[in-house]
């Protein structure tokens, strides 16, 4: 896909994996819609990052497990930018709770994680189903993880909307075909905002050990996933309903 000219949603694109994303398509043209639900002042530093880079872009809180927030921004994005084309569903939350502690996963924990992590991603999709389609050519890529394909992570809640979401791509990819593709990619551990805060100090020791059991040495950042989710968006017309492990080889590690 050509992306200059073209509008992308970004959910979650204040900081992190988003607003690398974000700012992957801002340097290929597209116009920018920069989502977040609390983190207001980052996502208007990202706003401007994107505006620097000679794109446009608007600026919409929205809770994506609230459906009339996410259609009442897809509509701004198509009144702004005349349509939409692309949809990253980055946006997600988790709670740290260890797999063991059963109780500790209350069930007001479980719906919020679940209704960010995999009800959010197919309100988006299903609010800019309709857009895509008209435009003739659509590409949608949600973020899950590899808590979603080993079970592993930051507690149950977390991993099963992940492997939900992965679950959910297949099914979007054969419904919202011809004109759109869904894909999915899968990060393992990233070096972000979000897992130092929720690992704390714990974080620094996690990140070296991982990093040492990993083939290429290193964790990812957001501009690896972000690279990977650009090829899928711009250069992956054949490819749909599939899932990329992005951990630098982790999980295959032996």
């Amino acid at each position: 896909m050509e992306l200059s000219g073209k509008c992308a949603i970004v959910t979650g694109s204040a900081v992190g994996v988003g607003r690398a994303t974000a700012l992957e398509l801002a340097k290929r043209g597209a116009n920018v819609v920069v989502n977040y639900s609390r983190s207001e002042e980052e996502a208007k530093e990202t706003v401007a990052m994107v505006e620097a880079l000679g794109a446009h872009a608007l600026l919409v809180r929205a809770d994506v497990s609230n459906d009339a927030e996410v259609r009442a921004m897809v509509a701004a994005a198509v009144d702004a930018f005349g349509g939409v084309h692309v949809l990253v569903n980055n946006a997600g939350t988790t709670a740290f709770v260890d797999f063991a502690d059963l109780e500790g996963m209350t069930e007001e924990l479980w719906d919020r994680i679940l209704a960010v992590n995999l009800k959010g991603p197919f309100f988006c999709a299903r609010a800019a189903a309709e857009a895509m389609k008209s435009s003739g050519e659509g590409a949608i890529v949600n973020i899950a993880s590899i808590a979603g394909v080993k079970a592993i992570g930051s507690s149950i809640a977390y991993a099963a909307s992940k492997a939900g979401l992965i679950n959910l791509t297949v099914a979007l990819a054969r419904v919202l075909a011809p004109e759109v593709r869904v894909n999915c990619v899968a990060p393992g551990f990233i070096d972000t905002r979000w897992l130092r805060q929720g690992l704390g100090d714990f974080y620094e020791p996690a990140k070296q050990r991982t990093a040492e059991q990993t083939p290429l040495g290193r964790v990812a950042t957001p501009e690896d996933v972000a690279q990977i989710t650009l090829s899928l968006i711009e250069g992956a017309d054949f490819v749909t309903g599939q899932t990329i492990v992005i951990d630098g080889g982790s999980s295959i590690a032996s």
